[in-house]
Parts: C-alpha cells; structure tokens; sequence
C-alpha cells in the first residue's frame, strides 16, 4: 500500500509542475497534390479499402469489401505516407563512392540506388541528381540514389554507416540528414520519376558487390518498424536476393506487427507482379507451419515432373520437344540467371500446353485423359521454378518457445530456411527476457541481470552435421552477412541463420545501432561463423570462423547498453560479478569455437571405418 501510495503521490505531483510551452508556428508545407489526387493513380482496393481505414473510417466498410479469404494485397504501405520524419537523408552526388551502405542499411527502404543509360534520365525533374557510375561494369552510365521523404522516418542509421566524406569539410557527408518539409514537394517528384526507372537486370549483377547487390528492388519495403531497427535491413535483403520466388512463415512477433500492419502490408511486389507470399502463424508452431508450405512445395513440384514425364510420352515431339522437357526436369536453377532461364522454359511449356490443349480434340478416353493432364501441369508449372521458404521469428520464437519445432523441422531435412532476427530479449512484448538474453544484462524477469548465459542455438543446430548455420552482425561485415544469406539459401538442406539486431530495448541511441552491432562482434559477444556442410563432403573442416578475436574489452562494449550498465547503479556488487561471469563464459565460448574451427574433418574412410 505505502509503494502505491508513493505512485499516486508522484502522479499528483506531476500535475503540480506542468508548464506551458511556447507554441511555434512551423511554415505551412510547400504545395503537392492533395491525398485524393495521388490515390487516383492507386489500385481499387487502396481506394476503395485501404484509404478509409488509414482515415479512420474503417467501420463504415460493409464485410463484403473486405477479402472473403483473408488474403491481403501486397505493395500497399507505399499508399500510406506519413511523413514521421523532421529531417531526412540528402545525397550529396559529388562526394559518394557509390558503396551501397547506406542502401543497405535503411530499415525501412527509403534509400535506393539504380544505374541506367544516360537517355533514360533526360526527363528527369529538376533537382533530380546523378552521376557517372563508378563501378567498371557500368562504364557509361548513369548512377543516382534517391530518397524517399515521405516515408522516412529519420533514423539516420544511413548517415553514420556512410564511409565518404568531404576533405576540406570532414562533418559533410555522401548522405546528410536536412529538414524534410522544405524538400517534400520536390522529393516527391524525383522520387515518382525514379520509381519508373528500369531495374537493373537481376542476372547481370554480382551479387557478392555491395554496390551491385543493392541494385536489387527490394520487396519490404516502409513497414512500420521502429525509426532505425535493426531487424528490418535482413528482411529486406532477403526480399532483394529471394523475394521473387520466396514464402514467409512468420513467428509472432515484432516481425508478424509490422510485416502484416493491416490495412498496409510492407511486402511488395516486382514490375512482373512477382514478390514474397507471407503469412503470420504463432510463437509454438511456426516451424512447423512453415514445414508444411515446403512439404506442399515439393508434392506440387514431384507432381508436375511426372505429368510432365507422362505428356513427354503422349504429346508429338513438336508439341513437346523432348529437350524442353529434359532442361526443365534437369534444371540446376542455382543462381539468378538460372532461374531465370528455367522460368523462360516454364513459360514456353505452358504455351506450348495451351496449344496442345487447343490441337487434341475429340470424346475418346485417350484425348480426355491427355487434356486432363495438360490441365493440371498447367496448374502446377510454376512449381518446376525454384521456390525459396523462409521461417522468420524472433529469439523469442526461435530460442523459448518455438524451439522445439524448429529443431524438428531442422532436423527433418527439408529444403528450408530459418531467419531468426535476435534481439536477445522478448522485444514486441514488452523487454523480457529469453534464453537468447545474455548473461547480466537486465531485463523484465531478470531485474538483477540474467545469471545463466545465452543458449548456443547456433552451435546445437551445428551438431547434426546437415544443417548449414551462419551467424551474422551487418553492421560488423556487411558482405560477410550477404554470403551467408546465398550460401543458406543455395544449401539443398535445412539452413539457420542467426542475425544480430539492435533494438531500442537494448538501451543504445538507435542511430547508433550498426556501430552497436559491431562493438558486440569486436569484444566478441557475437561470433561471425558460417558452418557449411558441403566442406566436409570436400574434406574440409565445415565450420569456419569468421570473427577475428575480441579487440575491444567487453566491460567497455556492456558499458556502452543500458540494458548492462543501469545495474552498476543499483547493485554493483552484483554487476562487477555478473560482468566476471560474462567475461569468463566469452572465454570459454571463444576456446571452444576456435578448437572446433581447427579441427579437420576425418577422412571420409576412416569414418566409415569400424
């Protein structure tokens, strides 16, 4: 009673001491067409759907306009402009090395880049920048990044990654933040001309490049994530590398919030309609969940094979070429061009299916049988295109309570791909702890600092031996993230990929969060690994250590989170012994991980030896 007391006595107080603050007036925006006139150009479903609920009109809707199937349209969040943010990123074209870092980071895919042929620039808008582009596989064209305002929620996460500065003015940046309304009207257009700007062809770029890479539309794109999160940059670039031809199972979660914000969705689409399939399933059974779309995936793709098999044998030559069929049966589809070339065969299979369906004709049971099967090859094709399912969760998901279906479904040896985005604490909940929090640092049910240290998912899931594992921090080595995300997805087996992100509940200046990740990585809290399977079938030790050893002491990383130091305040005695604690079990982990990265694999005969 007396504690209650006290938070009633402090709430009165408050009052007591409110004072009233000057009002400013803020200058009225500049002119732009009025939100009635953009949504003109918007699909139905915005109009007539999405705009009234974002007014907060959304129960005057009957039931019937809503999907009756529950499915919800992609590429919608980029109706919904919200201008959050007072100042946003300016691109200076004259000092960017063009590195794609700041691309790369911007959670929530405001920053883009793309290269063209100088023609197709020459309507653009004034104001619109450009450069030379300076990677030599672009000699001649036309490079720009461009920015959207309206949509930025100023993080500044893209300022302090940018490497470029200027010489005689060291604090001007490639990229520098500039209050936005004085640049909304002008951004707005420069953004609209660059939006119809030819992508760069998927194929043609090396995707090991960060600069390259980042050319890549990606598919998750203005969620509503916290300004500067540090889970949203590895869902986008998974978009970018996968999201053509990717299914999302999605743990609840921070993930779940603001990958399905109805009535706007941040899951996007490419200029062929193509772009990830997603849905939300719960903490317990997303694993499994996502197990099932793959089980489905591959019934589907063994089902077109033997139609395909079968309409080889009935079918005349010219109407299905034999080797037409042998290259979609025998298709390697092990990197973007690949796929590529696999979908241009699909698609003449179906035209060439239509036209065998419109030539065969007549009520005899061979002819009926054969259109049966054309029939539902043509429902199936898609599948013979390589579909990539992604399992994507927090550690509250993938470490508590999900473990024990995710390591079900990893040991099951299905082709699927785990993302757990770890912020080492319940983030969308509330600050709990979870078996990913590390040891002393504070949390809800770890008041006094977690005594126990954090769960080796990474290490457990090594210990199979057929599960490619990576462990990854992008603001520690961005590129080395990027390899992870191929190698995980080309891997014809189950992958796990555990990725650093900060989060505002660790206590840090959020536009501080890649700096962040790599002082975890530098003391080494966080390990850079990547245990690949196919190593030891060459030999090869499988596990490679990718992290040099800690540079940085770990008491100075854990000073630099609330999440460690608040404890220093109220128990120091307790903080300096979980801080030993800490440093001894970093140790230990360190000793182990090296000792198992030195170590060659058996030769493949003396372990089969008796």
């Amino acid at each position: 009673e007396a504690v209650v007391a006290r938070n009633l006595a402090a709430l009165d107080a408050s009052l007591d001491h409110l004072e009233e603050l000057p009002w400013q007036e803020l200058p009225d925006p500049p002119p732009g067409p009025a939100p009635e006139d953009r949504l003109a150009t918007a699909p139905a479903f915005v109009r007539e759907v999405i705009a009234p609920m974002l007014e907060r009109r959304g129960d005057d809707l009957p039931v019937s306009a809503l999907p009756c199937d529950g499915t919800w349209p992609l590429n919608t969040a980029r109706w919904e402009k919200r201008n959050i943010a007072d100042a946003v990123p300016v691109w200076e074209s004259d000092l960017c090395v063009q590195c794609g870092k700041c691309v790369l980071v911007c959670p929530h895919a405001v920053i883009r880049a793309k290269v063209g042929a100088p023609e197709a620039f020459a309507a653009a808008p004034e104001g619109f920048r450009t450069a030379p582009a300076r990677d030599p596989a672009f000699a001649g064209q036309t490079f720009t990044i461009q920015v959207a305002a309206e949509d930025c929620t100023g993080c500044a996460l893209c300022v302090e990654v940018c490497p470029a500065r200027d010489r005689t003015e060291p604090k001007r940046k490639a990229i520098n933040m500039a209050p936005q309304r004085p640049l909304r009207d002008q951004s707005r257009g420069s953004w609209d001309f660059f939006l119809q700007l030819p992508e760069v062809p998927r194929a043609d770029l090396n995707l090991h490049k960060i600069g390259q890479q980042q050319l890549q539309q990606p598919l998750f794109e203005f969620s509503g994530a916290c300004a500067g999160c540090g889970e949203t940059p590895y869902l986008k670039l998974a978009s970018q590398l996968f999201g053509d031809r990717m299914l999302v199972a999605n743990a609840t979660g921070c993930s779940s919030i603001y990958g399905g914000n109805l009535p706007t969705t941040p899951w996007s689409t490419n200029a062929e309609g193509r772009g990830p399939a997603w849905s939300n399933s719960l903490f317990e059974d997303n694993a499994e969940f996502g197990y099932g779309m793959r089980v489905a995936l591959d019934q589907q793709r063994q089902a077109a094979l033997d139609l395909l098999e079968r309409l080889a044998g009935q079918l005349q030559p010219e109407q299905l070429p034999p080797p037409l069929a042998a290259a979609i049966r025998d298709a390697d589809q092990g990197d973007e061009a690949a796929i590529a070339e696999q979908r241009q065969r699909v698609a003449e299979l179906k035209g060439r299916l239509q036209a065998a369906a419109a030539q065969t004709s007549g009520d005899d049971r061979r002819v009926t049988g054969i259109n049966s099967q054309i029939r539902q090859l043509l429902e199936l094709a898609d599948a013979l295109v390589k579909t990539s399912v992604w399992l994507v969760g927090g550690d509250g998901w993938a470490y508590d309570i999900g473990f024990g279906g995710l390591d079900h479904v990893l040991a099951a040896g299905r082709d699927v791909n785990a993302l757990v985005l770890d912020t080492e604490v319940y983030s969308n909940t509330g600050g709990q702890a979870s078996k990913a929090t590390p040891l002393g640092a504070v949390a809800k049910f770890a008041a006094g600092g977690k005594p126990a240290g954090k769960k080796d998912l990474g290490l457990m899931a090594m210990s199979y031996g057929t599960i490619y594992v990576a462990s990854v921090a992008m603001g520690a080595r961005d590129e080395h993230t990027i390899r992870a995300f191929l190698e995980a997805e080309s891997y014809p087996g189950p992958s796990l990929i555990l990725a650093y992100s900060h989060c505002i509940a660790h206590g840090i200046a959020m536009a501080q969060g890649m700096a962040q990740q790599k002082l975890a990585v530098e003391s080494g809290r966080w390990l850079l690994y990547r245990y690949d399977p196919r190593r030891a079938e060459r030999g090869e030790n499988p596990l490679q250590l990718d992290s040099p050893g800690p540079r940085t002491p770990l008491a100075e990383a854990m000073e630099s989170e609330n999440r460690f130091r608040m404890l220093r305040y109220s128990q120091p005695e307790r903080a300096r012994a979980l801080a030993r604690a800490a440093q001894q079990e970093l140790d230990r982990r360190w000793a182990a991980y090296r000792a198992l990265a030195a170590q060659p694999p058996a030769p493949a005969a003396e372990r089969s030896a008796p």
